[in-house]
């Protein structure tokens, strides 16, 4: 597990509601990150990529399909977009570079979602901060957690 995926499973996952997370790409309208057992397949990152930047209207009115499922529009802006499905649902925040995306299922709260998911972004974004759990290191079976710019964090990466 690469240091994305750990930052997803534990500001997201590890909340038990979020089902899956991934992290889009915008420049390459790739998936960069997911969650385990989370396959984004490329053209559901186009679909939410076209989402924000062409059909943000439509999605408000018709709702969107993803994964052969109709999610109806609960918000739809330039930021974030919430997808309700009856007992599923889906969570998108964009920021300049990156699409954040989260499922939650049945059982799972999707205010608790939203708010992690949101949390995360902002976080990440406005104080250019996050959180990443670095692998492996343990000491008295407590994690140290280590504070790097995020942004910064994703550009070294890009090249």
């Amino acid at each position: 597990m690469n240091q994305i995926q750990s930052l997803l499973n534990d500001c997201l996952i590890k909340t038990k509601h979020v089902e899956h997370a991934a992290i889009i790409k915008l420049k390459d309208e790739i998936v960069w990150a997911s969650t385990l057992g989370f396959n984004l397949q490329p053209q559901y990152a186009l679909l939410l990529s076209s989402a924000f930047f062409k059909n943000l209207l439509h999605v408000r009115r018709e709702g969107l399909y993803f994964k052969e499922k109709h999610y109806k529009c609960v918000r739809a802006d330039e930021c974030s977009i919430y997808l309700k499905n009856e007992d599923r649902g889906l969570i998108a925040v964009k920021t300049d570079s990156y699409i954040l995306v989260a499922t939650y299922s049945e059982g799972m709260y999707p205010s608790v979602c939203v708010e992690a998911v949101e949390k995360l972004v902002h976080s990440s974004v406005d104080l250019k901060w996050s959180i990443s759990i670095t692998a492996n290191i343990k000491r008295e079976n407590v994690f140290y957690l280590f504070f790097f710019p995020l942004a910064n964090y994703f550009r070294d990466k890009e090249n």
